[in-house]
Order: structure tokens, then sequence, then C-alpha cells
């Protein structure tokens, strides 16, 4: 069972949707993670010995893999860009390619959360339950205008606004504008805004049967094809040939035919660690 929900305001100004998946198992042992750049938040719902129990999925660059080879059942939140910063408690660069156990940053809160959603009735009742959650622990429930103003510039494909002139339509040094914009989005501008071209890649060649990778490339604002073959295959690990190939019904999820490993791993097989990552870019 698939089920999804948009909160209400003001979290629907933060939260993308709440999502389900209960009794997920396909057959491919391993699914590749593509990075979106946004921040995840995942509670296991499986009974009996725990899994991970909860976890926060940071703002990703680089792609990662995610264990099919058991059936699951998730209880999630999908953050929209820079969303979560009001709920973690930490600056969200801090968790950039890191998967951290959410009672890291909520204590106790973390296994509160997990059994109150589990002793719910219905999916309706484990959404309000996330709800609720979110609200008690926020913050603040507005964003710096100086980075709403960047997320919406910086998000266009193909003709998002440099860096630099987007540091100065909001007036700040653009040190400052970097470093205010890692603390809620999680990745540096220019990071952010290759990754958002490398999503709208994604959105372009996902729901086809065949593709002109010249013309997509040209249409996403790619200076040609080795610059755009270079990205790809840095954020998502493959050759966009190889993506075509592979892509299965979830646009960010690509089958793989290998044999399990650990749940929110990153790519390379080593465990996130809790610590502050310099910027890629």
């Amino acid at each position: 069972m698939y089920a999804r929900r948009v909160p209400r305001a003001p979290l629907s100004d933060f939260v993308d949707l709440l999502w389900l998946f209960d009794g997920y198992a396909p057959v491919h042992a391993q699914e590749r993670l593509l990075p979106t750049g946004t921040v995840e938040l995942v509670l296991d719902m499986r009974s009996g010995p725990p899994g991970f129990r909860a976890v926060v999925a940071g703002p990703h660059s680089e792609s990662s893999i995610l264990d099919t080879s058991r059936a699951a059942s998730v209880l999630g939140v999908h953050f929209k860009p820079g969303g979560a910063f009001p709920f973690l408690g930490v600056p969200a660069g801090e968790l950039h390619n890191l998967e951290v156990p959410l009672d890291v940053l909520w204590g106790s809160g973390a296994d509160e959360l997990r059994e109150r959603a589990l002793s719910a009735r219905s999916t309706e009742a484990r959404f309000r339950v996330l709800e609720e959650s979110l609200l008690a622990r926020a913050r603040t429930l507005a964003r710096h205008a100086a980075v709403a103003f960047a997320l919406r510039e910086l998000g266009e494909v193909p003709n998002a606004r440099t860096v630099a002139a987007v540091a100065g339509a909001v007036g700040l040094s653009q040190r400052r504008f970097i470093d205010r914009f890692r603390d809620e989005v999680g990745l540096t501008p220019k990071l952010f805004s290759r990754v958002r071209r490398f999503q709208e890649v994604i959105r372009l060649v996902h729901p086809v049967r065949t593709v002109d990778w010249t013309d997509v490339a040209l249409s996403c604002g790619y200076f040609d094809q080795a610059h755009f073959i270079h990205d790809f295959r840095a954020f998502s690990g493959m050759s966009p040939t190889e993506y075509f190939a592979r892509k299965g019904d979830h646009e960010n999820h690509v089958p793989l035919g290998d044999a399990g490993s650990i749940s929110y791993n990153r790519a390379d097989g080593e465990s996130g660690r809790m610590d502050v990552q310099e910027a890629n870019e």
C-alpha cells in the first residue's frame, strides 16, 4: 500500500508531502537513490527486532544504495528544498550526504514519535502524528528572506541566475549569502543549482521511451555533451544511458540486481558520520 498527503498550512510551506509505504517488496535486491538536494525523515514501521528505527537522510548531492531485499513498511516526510531547517536542531549543511539516526537530533523525542506512529490506528492518524510532532519541534516557521528568494531564482532551469547576482539582489555579501543558504538548505547555492538541473533531466527522460540526449542537455542549460555527462555521473553514479536502461517506476529509485546492503548507507559502503561536511562547490 502506498499513501501520501500534502500537510495543512503552515507545514505545507516546508513539507512537500507525508508518505507511507506498507509491504514494499520489489523483486530487485537494491535500489540506487538519486540525489534531490532535499531532506527525508523516515520511520521504520515494522514490528519485531528494530532496523534503522528512524533516520534523517540529509540533503544529498551523490547517490546512495537502499536495501530492498526484505519487505518494508516505512512512514516518512519529504521536505521541500530548505524545508527541513526549522525542525532539525542543527544547520542543514551538517547533514550533507549523511544519514543520521533521528535520536541524534531529537533525543528521546525520536522514539516517542515512532511509538506514537506505531500506535495510531489508521494511515490518516499516522499522518496527524507526523504533523503534530513537526509543529512541536519547529523553532520557527519562517525562512530567511534571502534564502526564500534564492530558492526561487536558483531553482529555475535552464535560466538560473548566478550566485553573485542573487547575493547582490538580496543585499548580502556573497560569502554571507552562501553561508546562510547552506545553513538552511544544506548545499551551497551553486551545488543546489546543479542538483536541480540534474533533477530536471530526470524529470524529462523518465516518462519517455526514446530520448535525444543532446536535446535534453541543451534544454537543461548544459554547455556541451561532456559537461552534461560529467554532471550526470557525479550525481547518479552511472551514465545517462545506463540510467535510461535501468529506470523503474519511480524516477529517483533505480532498480539494481546486486546483493543486498545496509539500508540508508552511502553508495561507497561507508556509513555516514555526524560531522560537518565541507562544501563541494
